[in-house]
């Protein structure tokens, strides 16, 4: 299965995986699956860092390259995927998460989050 993580779930598997579900944490730790992680979280990890509205335990390049030994690979953003953006309902204004709908989409991935907001939308999630 290929999965795209979330910004938060990337982070609380790096920082806080108490804070994942069951559910989650087995699929992230099954060798059998493909864990991505799209260029459009480094970018919001990397803005709320600097605006102070994230704390890291470690430089999020000293992050990346630990979960890139766990087999997580970096998603680019492409053309694709932000025309894929013109087909999405706007009932989510957040530009990065619009923006992992469509790839998961795309990518025909399932989106690992918690967060409630993806429900309007037609795109796989697990938690």
């Amino acid at each position: 299965m290929k999965l795209l993580l979330d910004t938060h779930t990337f982070i609380w598997w790096d920082s806080e995986p108490s804070k994942l579900s069951e559910r989650a944490l087995e699929l992230l730790t099954d060798k059998g699956n493909i864990r991505l992680l799209s260029v459009v979280s480094l970018w919001e990890i990397q803005i709320k860092h600097q605006l102070g509205k994230l704390t890291l335990n470690k430089t999020l390049k000293e992050i990346i390259a630990i979960q890139e030994k766990n087999y997580l690979e970096i998603l680019p953003i492409s053309s694709v995927h932000i025309l894929a953006l013109d087909g999405l309902p706007i009932y989510h204004k957040d530009p990065f998460d619009r923006l992992l709908i469509a790839q998961t989409n795309i990518e025909n991935a399932v989106l690992i989050s918690c967060d409630s907001v993806f429900t309007n939308y037609s795109v796989k999630v697990e938690w």
